[in-house]
Parts: structure tokens; C-alpha cells; sequence
């Protein structure tokens, strides 16, 4: 039975890639397998029979011509006869090590979330992470929210398809007393980020705060930015919630946050990419840079899905990249090294 869109993990929707360039052919797939789609077959157009474009291969065709003149009668024909959406691609893929190739993914995945749908890849770690022995309730209880200094040290997570396990393996193995806060952006369903809160600070120094508006942010302290709403810091690291969406097909997205947080903090903040699909966080990777802020991320051999880390790599705007256990031993020698100099001056 074919399978239908918006369903989970092996039956999301799938995309059949038409396209007259061998290397288009091969750079849309990627992209489309980057941002959980699957794909359903490629080809080229002189392999297309009535009998694929009339069957339930694809839930939608990703068509990428460049030579439309020759394929132009194709075209019409696979409009006329296909069962399923067309939705005609982006013109030939700029250079991965480019800003313009992220957008250029990001304008594909925008196209396919409009026709079939958001894909809903189920996050394993999730689930393992959950139902791992289970401790006493109070381990779990929320921390006090008090308000204590406002932190002038704040630096943006970011995580999606697998992130959650390796933020914990980060956060478990940072020390206590880290003159630091963080800001945790973690693409994931709405109601999971008070489970996400506990899972995370069960064996942490760091205490979890709900996001609310006017809530101070102090060091050794950690906010997860809400799906549904825009959320930045202020000058006193108070929280300032707008009642808008966040910014392209992410939510909360990381971009987004880092860039507010890059406005707010200058080289007093600094970006961690850890596993996940997609390339967010890779285009404000390059404004950050720029400022002089630190972008670091999650080696993809350590990753459960390294797309979003492995975008921001090809940037060249990542300075470090290191397993969650060693991203944390990093972080430990930078505030070290920060706050010395800023002793100094």
C-alpha cells in the first residue's frame, strides 16, 4: 500500500526527484533526506514512464530542469498526467560552502512543508532518555525560580533529530560554578520541553527555568526557548517574549535565537550545534563570526543525524568541533580563558 504524508519515521512523504543533471539529481536528494523527507526514486527525464508518473512512488515530484526547451513537451505531459504535486525545484544548487546553498535548502523544505506536509521523524533518543531507570520524584521536581544576578555570559544551544542525548551528555559533563547560562533551542513537538527540562538537569549542575516573560536568566541557569513563541533576553538578561512566529520552517529556530543573542551579548555569548537535520543555525553561523563569537559543533561521527552540524562546518565559520564530551571540556578552558582576560582589560 502506498504510503501517506504527515505519518512517522518510514512512512513520511515521499518525494520522487526528476531532474536532467546528474549532480542536481544527487544534491536534491541529499537535501531532501537532510530535512526527513524520503525520497521515492530519481531520475532522469528520459526515464520516466506513464506507468511511474501514474503509480504512488511519490507523494509529490521535485522537478529540476535546466534545459527546458529540450524537456518542455515532458513538462506539459507530466502536469497533465501525474497523480501527485508538482512542484518544480530551485535551479541548480549553489556551492555547499556557501550561505546561498542553505537558503536554497531551506527554500526547497519550506515548498515541500506547504504541499505535503512537516515530516515528523520520531526522535529515538527521546524515548530512551525517558525510560531510563526511573529516580525518586524528587530528582525530577522543577527547581526554585527565584531571580539572582542577571548572567552576562549566556550561550545558545542548538539540537534537533538526536539532540537531546547529546546536550545531556554536554550538560552531564560540565562542572558546577561555570560562570555561565544557556539558552537551549531544540527543534521538538510542543509539549515535550517540561519532560526535555528534567531529563536534561536530572544529573546536572545547571538548574532548568521556564521561559517567562520578565524572568531573569542567572549564571548556572538554563532556558529552553518555547516553539510558540519568539524569545530573546534583555539588557538585564530578562526575558522577552513577542507573540510571533519564529522566523523560517524551524521552530524555535536556532538561527533566530543566535542572532538575538549575538544583538544582545556580543562575544559574551557563543553558538553549539549539536546532531541534527536540516541546516539551521547555519546562516546566522557566519553574522556570528563576523562579530568575533565563537560557533562550535557536534563531530558528525558522534551525531545521530549530523545535517545541521555538518552545514554549519561547510560555512567554515565552526572554530571548533569536538564529541558532546568534548565540546564540554572546551567550554570549561574558554570561560576560564574569557574570564581571565576580562580580568586583565
Amino acid at each position: 500500500m502506498p504510503q501517506k504524508p504527515g505519518s512517522l519515521r518510514g512512512a513520511n512523504p515521499r518525494v520522487g526527484v526528476i531532474a536532467d543533471s546528474t549532480l542536481q539529481r544527487h544534491v536534491v536528494c541529499k537535501t531532501i533526506e537532510s530535512v526527513g523527507y524520503g525520497v521515492a526514486v530519481t531520475l532522469s527525464p528520459d526515464k520516466v514512464s506513464d506507468d511511474i508518473i501514474c503509480g504512488d512512488k511519490a507523494d509529490v515530484w521535485l522537478v529540476d530542469i535546466e534545459d527546458e526547451d529540450k524537456w518542455s513537451d515532458f513538462i506539459v505531459h507530466l502536469f497533465e498526467s501525474s497523480t501527485a504535486p508538482i512542484l518544480l525545484g530551485e535551479g541548480n544548487a549553489p556551492s555547499v560552502s556557501t550561505l546561498q546553498f542553505q537558503r536554497w535548502e531551506r527554500k526547497i523544505y519550506a515548498k515541500l512543508k506547504d504541499i505535503v506536509g512537516k515530516p515528523m521523524p520520531v526522535d529515538e533518543t527521546i524515548t530512551s532518555l525517558v525510560s531510563v531507570e526511573h529516580e525518586p520524584a524528587q530528582a525530577c521536581e522543577e527547581h526554585a525560580v527565584e531571580d539572582g544576578e542577571p548572567a552576562s555570559n549566556v550561550w545558545v544551544l542548538g539540537a534537533s533529530l538526536g539532540g537531546p542525548a547529546a546536550v545531556k551528555e554536554f550538560l552531564d559533563a560540565l562542572p558546577p560554578a561555570l560562570p555561565i547560562a544557556f539558552v537551549i533551542a531544540q527543534h521538538i513537538d510542543p509539549g515535550f520541553q517540561d519532560t526535555l527540562s528534567k531529563v536534561w538537569g536530572r544529573n546536572s549542575h545547571f538548574k532548568f527555568k521556564p521561559p517567562v516573560a520578565g524572568r531573569c536568566l542567572s549564571h548556572g541557569e538554563i532556558m529552553i526557548a518555547p516553539i510558540e513563541q519568539v524569545m530573546t533576553l534583555n539588557q538585564f538578561a530578562r526575558v522577552e517574549l513577542y507573540e510571533e512566529q519564529w522566523e523560517g520552517p524551524y521552530a524555535p529556530s536556532i538561527d533566530q535565537v543566535m542572532s538575538l543573542m549575538a544583538d544582545r551579548y556580543g562575544v559574551q555569548t557563543g553558538a553549539i550545534l549539536f546532531s541534527g537535520m536540516g541546516n539551521d543555525g547555519a546562516i546566522s553561523a557566519a553574522k556570528l563570526r563576523q562579530m568575533g563569537i565563537e560557533v562550535w559543533a557536534q563531530t558528525a561521527d558522534t551525531c545521530a543525524n549530523s545535517s545541521q552540524p555538518d552545514s554549519a562546518r561547510a560555512t567554515g565559520c565552526v572554530t571548533f568541533s569536538g564529541s558532546p564530551k568534548e565540546l564540554a571540556r572546551k567550554l570549561v578552558e574558554y570561560t576560564s580563558e574569557f574570564y581571565s582576560e576580562s580580568l586583565l582589560n
